[in-house]
């Protein structure tokens, strides 16, 4: 979809004399607008002022000027059926527990508009597609099968749609997440997360051997201020509280095979724990997996984990366990998924010549 063009008329009385900079005006009279989508429409040169192009965002604005702003507005995100195959492990009239594939997004978003969890749920449940233009739109009834109670978007930064989804997994991280069709069972799973009584273990593929061997990690997190697609490890008072329990399942010499026990969900929380611990997870892009971190630094070694990052192209971390109260029976439930294929290839390969070099055999 093409994005919507918007002129928006500004008529600065007369008697102005605070003379603000452009940017700073503009976004003060435009909604949803941020002061960085003024400066690109400057830059942009769709910004004119008394009928002449202005790309300074250091203009000061006088009394009697005439802006004229041409603002782009992102197209409505929306989600819409797809035939997209998906394991589900379990499904009954309330929930269903799927096993996502790596590389799979959960829910549409700006950047990610189909072929995401969402699109597959609404096909397999036979509904029809969502669609929200603003925070501020009348919300109309929707019957899709799936809780809506968190469905709607945001605001216009982030948008996003995600009916039924009560926790996500990162798009390359692979395994179990449970998903609410209506929105009581939502809430009673929600509640069940914010208060730690849901049971989850991810196991992941790291660098180098932990010392000690099991533990906890306790930091707080919070958006990394160089790069705001990544978390990062900052003092109590600027972030989250975020608690990771570890355990070491077996240890290759220079990789180790672990298991992660989250008490708290933050955002990229075992990789960025990883990190912290100085073993980050082996193919982590984002945070330094990609790396040969330990043993030699040769050709050949290097050869060989290109090699394993062509077959395993992304992290190597897998939600392997969830157990949960069910919502309406009461009844615990756990459910396991055994690590997947391009994991298990690697662990082998892990376990038959990089084991195998660190013994020096």
């Amino acid at each position: 979809m093409e994005r919507e063009e918007t002129q928006i008329i500004l008529e600065v009385p007369a008697g102005y004399t605070e003379s603000e900079r452009l940017d700073v005006y503009i976004t003060g009279f435009v909604a949803n607008a941020t002061r960085t989508k003024v400066q690109q429409a400057l830059q942009d040169e769709r910004v004119r002022v008394n009928d002449r192009v202005v790309t300074r965002s250091s203009y000061r604005v006088q009394g009697g000027d005439h802006i004229v702003c041409t603002v782009l507005r992102q197209p409505p995100v929306e989600a819409r059926p797809e035939a997209i195959p998906l394991e589900i492990v379990y499904e009954d009239a309330w929930l269903l527990v799927v096993n996502k594939r790596a590389g799979m997004v959960v829910h549409p978003a700006y950047g990610n508009r189909t072929g995401t969890l969402v699109n597959a749920l609404l096909h397999h449940l036979g509904a029809g597609p969502i669609s929200f233009e603003t925070e501020e739109e009348e919300e109309e009834e929707v019957v899709v099968g799936l809780s809506m109670a968190t469905a709607r978007p945001r605001g216009m930064e982030g948008i996003d749609i995600r009916p039924g989804i009560v926790h996500r997994l990162d798009k390359d991280t692979s395994g179990l997440l449970v998903v609410a069709k209506d929105d009581a069972t939502h809430a009673h799973l929600a509640r069940q997360f914010y208060d730690r009584t849901s049971r989850r273990t991810y196991e992941a593929l790291v660098w180098g051997e932990p010392t000690p061997r099991e533990g906890v990690i306790e930091t707080s997190l919070f958006r990394d201020s160089r790069d705001r697609r990544k978390m990062a490890v900052v003092p109590a008072e600027k972030g989250k509280r975020a608690v990771t329990h570890y355990a070491l399942i077996e240890s290759f010499g220079y990789t180790s095979h672990l298991q992660f026990r989250l008490e708290t969900g933050r955002t990229h929380q075992i990789r960025v724990h990883a990190e912290y611990l100085r073993h980050p997870i082996l193919g982590d892009a984002t945070y330094g997996g990609q790396e040969v971190r330990f043993g030699p630094q040769s050709s050949k070694r290097a050869s060989f984990f290109r090699n394993l990052f062509e077959r395993m192209p992304r992290q190597a971390l897998h939600a392997r366990t969830l157990g949960f109260t069910h919502p309406k029976t009461g009844v615990a439930m756990d459910f396991d998924s055994p690590v997947p294929e391009d994991m298990a290839w690697v662990m082998e390969r892990l376990r038959d010549v990089d084991a195998l070099l660190y013994r020096g055999e």
